[in-house]
């Protein structure tokens, strides 16, 4: 278990947009003989033979080879919430030069103040031959901050502060004021004599991810939600004997509509392409385990939660439940999954929200909605959901782990 969460530790702070993690997770696929494939070439699968292919290089998809009559589908997603560059960010004041940003998703803002950040994400160009060239990059040192407002200037920070999106979180990156912002991220991506078109930069926390506790029991660590999910999913289709997808996507933050979130095309199209024929048959016999993080009771603010329904740290994983359908999970998949759990001597919890609140979302009804395949919505239990930093247990990965591995027997 600590081999397995020290790996985490050093795959979330690694990928630091979703198009770092594909990456991260390509380099991790293929190191376990997992072969790459095109989209937009014909395929020709060999029996035994385990596969990836990925789209717009923030979504991946790896599975097994062959699927047979039924499989286990892990779902998860690739993006967190964080700050997205402007595409024209340059703004100069008070002497010193700031770049804007949007809000991406459910960002918990207050905890981006006073952090060391950096930038990454991908860029397109056009190089001195005129020929157009994407790619990833990451500045990877310190080179913004969002700087507080100091408490004589707001006596109300501690009992009443709000924070404008567009005016309070707006990090400075320095005093020159002749910084010219295409060459400099041309320059950090190593291109000399290029010409910038467009880009997808996010600022990000350069506090590395660490063992928090006085014996090491939580871990804290940027991204939890939901690269918790991808990594774990990741290990579970590299090491299980039975047949697995793994499908991380881009964009659940902000609803998953587009082509490459749960709400396209690419899945189905991935698993028709492998199964043919058989496809129909296929879904209706498989699971899919829509993996994403789950609110642990917060111990300073218990009157959030429900009572019975309220997972702790180190406690399990988390089955989440909703009624109005939030959550996808339902008697016959949850059954599924406890049995597998029992079976390997692991405790599960339940999260159902409070009936006077409102309930989140996941890729599994999504999924299940479009697929028409049976689905469980499982989670980590974690605090600090969205906020720059996310907390959890050092046992609940590796419990998760072990059941998604398992899980296709049942």
């Amino acid at each position: 278990m600590q081999n397995f969460n020290t790996e985490l530790l050093n795959f979330i702070d690694a990928s630091v947009t979703p198009f770092h993690a594909v990456d991260e997770m390509k380099k991790r696929l293929k190191e376990n003989q997992f072969c790459e494939l095109d989209e937009c070439s014909v395929w020709e699968l060999e029996e035994g033979t385990n596969y990836f292919v990925t789209r717009n290089d923030s979504s991946i998809i790896a599975f097994t080879y062959p699927l047979g009559q039924k499989c286990t589908v892990v779902g998860a997603h690739t993006d967190s919430p964080n700050l997205r560059l402007k595409p024209n960010p340059v703004t100069r004041v008070a002497g010193v030069v700031r770049l804007g940003v949007e809000p991406y998703g459910g960002v918990l803002l207050n905890p981006w103040f006073d952090r060391d950040l950096s930038l990454a994400g991908r860029i397109v160009y056009v190089d001195n031959l005129g020929v157009r060239h994407s790619q990833i990059i990451d500045v990877a040192r310190p080179i913004g901050i969002i700087s507080s407002l100091a408490i004589h200037l707001d006596r109300d920070a501690n009992t009443s502060h709000s924070i404008n999106a567009q005016t309070d979180i707006v990090p400075l990156i320095g005093c020159n004021e002749n910084f010219d912002f295409e060459a400099w991220i041309l320059h950090e991506a190593g291109v000399d004599n290029g010409q910038l078109l467009a880009h997808e930069l996010s600022f990000y926390d350069t506090q590395k991810g660490s063992f928090v506790g006085v014996d090491g029991e939580f871990i804290s660590v940027a991204r939890l939600d939901n690269l918790l999910s991808c990594y774990i999913g990741m290990k579970a289709v590299i090491d299980t004997d039975t047949s697995m997808v793994l499908a991380c996507m881009d964009h659940e933050e902000v609803g998953s509509d587009s082509h490459v979130g749960a709400g396209g095309t690419f899945l189905e199209e991935v698993l028709s392409r492998i199964s043919g024929d058989e496809f129909t048959t296929l879904i209706r016999q498989s699971l899919m385990v829509s993996c994403d993080n789950a609110h642990a009771k917060h111990p300073n603010f218990p009157s959030k939660h429900d009572e019975q329904h309220s997972p702790v740290l180190n406690g399990g994983v988390v089955v989440k439940i909703n009624a109005n359908q939030r959550y996808a999970t339902n008697a016959l998949s949850q059954g599924r999954l406890v049995q597998c759990a029992k079976s390997l001597g692991l405790n599960t919890q339940s999260f159902v929200t409070r009936s006077d609140m409102g309930c989140g979302s996941t890729i599994g009804p999504i999924t299940s909605t479009k697929l028409g395949i049976e689905t469980i919505d499982v989670g980590i239990p974690t605090l600090a959901m969205h906020s720059i930093r996310e907390l959890c247990g050092i046992k609940d990965p590796y419990e998760l782990y072990q059941i998604l591995v398992s899980i296709g027997k049942y």
